[in-house]
Parts: structure tokens; C-alpha cells; sequence
């Protein structure tokens, strides 16, 4: 018997020795896994909310005069509203979620909870891109529609556009903003890609492993 052929017996006769996982070790070790990952699914979700909160907290006076001046206040106040509204629903949903994948007691079950728990992450990073991207389009079509008042504004409140005339002040601002709404959704839609798209994939392989012992 040659080398190769040794190492191959030991190899097998060690690897007789292991233990070997039961069903329910397989099932518990996937479910604790399973509501680590709801976890801090959740808990993202919080950190992320106390962020966008924040950024309109410290959001500049100057910003926020100038939306009031163009006549957004009203609007930008009843989007918060209904925006966090909605957030706190999703928020409530992936509470809810991780309470349940808790308290999951079947294979079967869990499965159908980890399906569950990604549609809602799908739905919410949906909402998210898709809200976002319909509120920076409609102020910069809004800006766009009411440009001599905005640029009006800008003049009265800032030096560095008094050499400007309207039509240079229109390209070189909205080219500056449409490039900026594209950075911005490109940036939030990388975040989600990477933090939420990790945690959906390793549900996605918790899944696969609870079929392959349920099934």
C-alpha cells in the first residue's frame, strides 16, 4: 500500500470516529442561526432608522429656509410623516418575525418563516430605493419647474451665484443634481446589496440545508 492509499485509511477511519449530527442537532443548530440572522436584521433596521432621522435633525437652516421659501414645507412635512409610518410597520414586522422564528418548533415551519422574513427585507429595501428615488426625482422636477424662484433665492442668499445668468445657473444645477441623485441611490442601493444582501443569502443557505433534512 502506498503512501496515498495510508493517508486515505487514516483519513477514513478518523473521520468514523466524529460524531455525527442527529435530525435535531442539524435542526437546532440552523434555527439558532436562522434568528441570529432575523436579529439583527431587526437590528439594523433600528440603527438605520436613528441614522436617516439623525441626517434630518442636522439637516442645514439654510436647506430647510430654502424648501419653505419654495413652498415644500408642507409637502416635505407630510412625506416624513408617511414615510415613517411605513417604516415603523416593517419595523414591527421584522419584531415580529424574529419573535416567531423564536418560537418555531418544526423544520417546516421554520422554513416558512425564513421565506417570510426575506420577503419582507425584499419589500423593504424596495420601498426604500423606490421612495427615495420618487422624492429626489419630484424635487428636482419641482426645482426645475420653478427655477427663476429658486434661482431668485439662491442669488438673495448666496454671492457665489451673482455672476451667473439663469441659463448657466439651470444646466450646471440640475446636471449637478441629476448626478447627485444617481450617486445617492447608487451608494443606498450598494448598503443594501451588501448588508442585507449577506444576511438574505445566509437565510437563503439555512434554507437549503433545512430541505435537504426536512425533505
Amino acid at each position: 500500500m502506498d503512501g496515498l492509499e495510508l493517508l486515505k485509511s487514516k483519513w477514513q477511519e478518523e473521520n468514523q470516529q466524529l460524531p455525527k449530527l442527529s435530525y435535531d442537532d442539524i435542526y437546532r443548530l440552523l434555527h439558532k442561526k436562522s434568528a441570529s440572522i432575523v436579529k439583527w436584521i431587526f437590528i439594523i433596521s433600528i440603527i438605520e432608522l436613528v441614522f436617516w432621522i439623525a441626517c434630518g435633525l442636522l439637516t442645514p437652516e439654510s436647506n430647510t429656509e430654502l424648501f419653505d421659501q419654495m413652498g415644500l414645507k408642507q409637502t416635505i412635512r407630510i412625506t416624513y410623516v408617511f414615510h415613517y409610518i411605513i417604516i415603523g410597520v416593517f419595523l414591527v414586522l421584522f419584531y415580529l418575525n424574529q419573535k416567531n422564528i423564536k418560537t418555531t418548533a418544526t423544520v417546516k415551519i421554520l422554513m416558512q418563516k425564513i421565506i417570510k422574513t426575506r420577503k419582507t427585507v425584499t419589500n423593504f429595501v424596495i420601498y426604500n430605493l423606490v421612495s427615495t428615488a420618487l422624492v429626489l426625482f419630484y424635487m428636482n422636477f419641482y426645482f426645475f419647474s420653478n427655477k427663476e424662484q429658486l434661482f431668485e433665492l439662491l442669488i438673495a442668499s448666496n454671492d457665489s451665484y451673482q455672476n451667473l445668468n439663469l441659463e448657466s445657473f439651470t444646466s450646471g444645477f440640475f446636471v449637478t443634481q441629476f448626478i447627485l441623485t444617481i450617486l445617492a441611490l447608487g451608494f443606498i442601493g450598494l448598503f443594501y446589496r451588501v448588508i442585507y444582501g449577506i444576511l438574505l443569502k445566509r437565510l437563503k443557505n439555512n434554507y437549503k440545508e433545512l430541505e435537504k433534512i426536512e425533505f
